[in-house]
């Protein structure tokens, strides 16, 4: 039985999503709605950057609130965006720890920004923070900021929780300062990852670069300082997503493409702008598929749904342009006058057009090429028609793909896996399909946001998760 918090929950996160009244609509993120959910269940305090840029820093808080949740903002400078977000954020984190070492770039006045930023947030957030508050911060963008607290003299309980991969030791200290970084994590109570290679990449860093010592219940041991580090993988919020499946708005959604798709199959992918998400070798994967079985030409298409990300880092210009290119190239070899092989969108649509669109595809193709889970494999599960299901093909390096085991996994920097995976969903038998849609079905209903949420903060209170009181 859960009892009742007594605590007041502090999330703290880039950016600010406030929990919309009920009947609201609008889209967003997997986290802005896990987060969203738990900040109704525990009474609580969002706390973030509004995304807006001022001249000058002022550190003027602009208080909302919404369904009894509490949301504080703050406008940070052009020159904070710049070596914060973009910069150390975006253009050196981001890569690196999505193992793009390649693209990683190193600036020391990112640096200098990021630690700013993280000050400023710190500043502006402790005189809200009442002493019994738990504090949940989340993302690589504020990892030091715990320590910046801890600096001002909170005494609370504090987790942190990395929403992307942690990556191996030996591309984590290619970073200048990677000990100062890592060593400000050891601020916090606990420390979640969404999988256990995460969490194993983060214990072999402590050990071979910090000399520390990691027991097998989670606990971390550097010099003087113990901290609790384990895997809480994030679900969607299933419940709301099934009634989103069933609205009006996704039957329409529905109807809509199942029309245009005129008896065509439809293979689906929905992904923000990224090179993490692996689109280049999707589509290429794809072209292959086609390539290899022409029978199929014009009997399916690809739905590549991909709202612009990052737009002012010039890495997602490059990729933006290459997917053009490459979609037209695919389109122009193999498009006949009533066909195109491949719908490629750039923008994005609301949970409940989304969910009408996945239940309408026969496919859904989720193929990154690094992600920390990746919530529209859960997602297109969970929109499925129970008695004519689709079928999921995942990537193997998705964190989901620990969970989602009777999806077909396949190696996205393979086009001939992926070609194999189209043609062996194509084929599946209606039997087959429900056996594995029910399986993962069953994990995604299970585990899902609440679970999630529950284990992180019950583990933030010191109490013992679902898991280790089932286990025990």
């Amino acid at each position: 039985m859960d009892r009742d918090p007594v605590s007041r929950l502090i999330v703290i996160s880039n950016r600010v999503a406030a929990p919309k009244p009920d009947g609201e609509g609008g889209a967003q993120g997997g986290l802005a709605v896990a987060l969203s959910a738990a900040l109704r269940e525990y009474r609580g305090l969002w706390f973030g950057w509004s995304g807006n840029r001022i001249d000058e820093f002022t550190g003027k808080i602009d208080f909302q609130r919404h369904d009894g949740v509490t949301s504080a903002t703050i406008d940070l400078e052009e020159q904070d965006v710049e070596e914060y977000y973009n910069g150390y954020a975006n253009r050196t984190l981001w890569p690196l720890f999505h193992y793009r070492i390649d693209l990683a770039e190193y600036v020391r006045s990112f640096g200098a920004g990021y630690e700013r930023v993280n000050e400023r947030f710190a500043d502006t957030v402790t005189p809200l923070i009442d002493p019994d508050d738990l504090v949940w911060i989340h993302d690589y963008h504020l990892i030091p900021l715990g320590a910046q607290l801890r600096q001002r003299g909170l005494r609370n309980r504090m987790g942190f929780f990395l929403h992307i991969p942690w990556p191996p030791a030996r591309l984590l200290t290619s970073l200048p300062a990677h000990e100062h970084l890592v060593l400000s994590l050891l601020a916090y109570d606990v420390i979640g990852f969404h999988t256990k290679e995460w969490l194993e990449s983060f214990q072999n860093y402590v050990e071979r670069e910090l000399g520390g010592h990691c027991e097998p219940d989670g606990t971390i041991h550097v010099g003087e300082r113990s901290v609790h580090a384990a895997a809480y993988p994030i679900g969607i919020d299933y419940k709301e997503f099934r009634e989103a499946a069933e609205s009006e708005a996704a039957q329409e959604a529905f109807e809509r493409l199942r029309k245009s798709a005129d008896g065509r199959g439809t293979i689906i992918g929905v992904d923000r702008l990224d090179y993490s998400k692996g689109l280049e070798e999707r589509f290429l994967g794809y072209r292959r598929f086609l390539e290899d079985h022409e029978d199929w030409q014009g009997e399916v298409f690809l739905l590549q749904i991909a709202p612009p990300s990052r737009g002012e880092v010039h890495t997602y210009e490059k990729i933006r342009e290459s997917l053009d290119e490459l979609s037209g190239r695919i389109n122009g070899e193999f498009a006949a006058v009533d066909w195109v092989p491949i719908r490629y969108v750039n923008q994005g649509y609301g949970r409940e057009d989304l969910a009408g669109f996945y239940r309408a595809s026969q496919i859904a193709l989720v193929t990154p090429l690094r992600d920390g889970m990746n919530l529209v494999a859960k997602e297109y599960v969970a929109a499925q028609d129970p008695e004519d299901p689709g079928v999921l093909i995942l990537s193997r390096f998705a964190g989901a793909a620990l969970q989602l085991t009777d999806a077909l996994l396949v190696n996205p920097y393979s086009k001939e896996e992926i070609s194999d995976a189209i043609k062996q969903a194509l084929d599946m038998p209606r039997e087959e399909r429900i056996r594995r849609w029910r399986s993962m079905n069953e994990v995604v209903k299970q585990e899902d946001v609440v679970w999630w949420r529950r284990n992180f903060v019950a583990a933030l209170q010191g109490e013992a998760t679902q898991d280790e009181r089932a286990a025990g």
